[in-house]
């Protein structure tokens, strides 16, 4: 578990490829590269106090390489269009 609520020890950065865009475009998920030992609740306190976006889920995978992403599945009146995009990815 990361120690404190710093966002930037949390998320480590957007991941931006063919998947990623089509979960975001079909599910309104984004796709984040986290701290291998954040906690689900962090990730989502993380990205609605970064991008002001409600989070209703997050489901987490450790990788082959051993980095975690972390599949960030936005509300309705949240849109993962709009948090790309103020990352500048779309």
């Amino acid at each position: 578990m990361v120690k404190g609520n710093d966002i930037n020890k949390i998320l480590e950065g957007p991941i931006s490829t063919e998947q990623a865009v089509r979960e975001m475009e079909a599910h309104n998920t984004i796709i984040f590269k986290v701290a291998k030992t954040a906690t689900k609740k962090q990730i989502a306190w993380a990205i609605e106090k970064e991008f002001e976006a409600k989070v209703v889920g997050v489901r987490t995978q450790i990788t082959m390489q051993g980095t975690k992403k972390a599949f960030i599945k936005l509300a309705p009146g949240s849109s993962a269009v709009d948090v790309t995009s103020k990352l500048g990815l779309v």
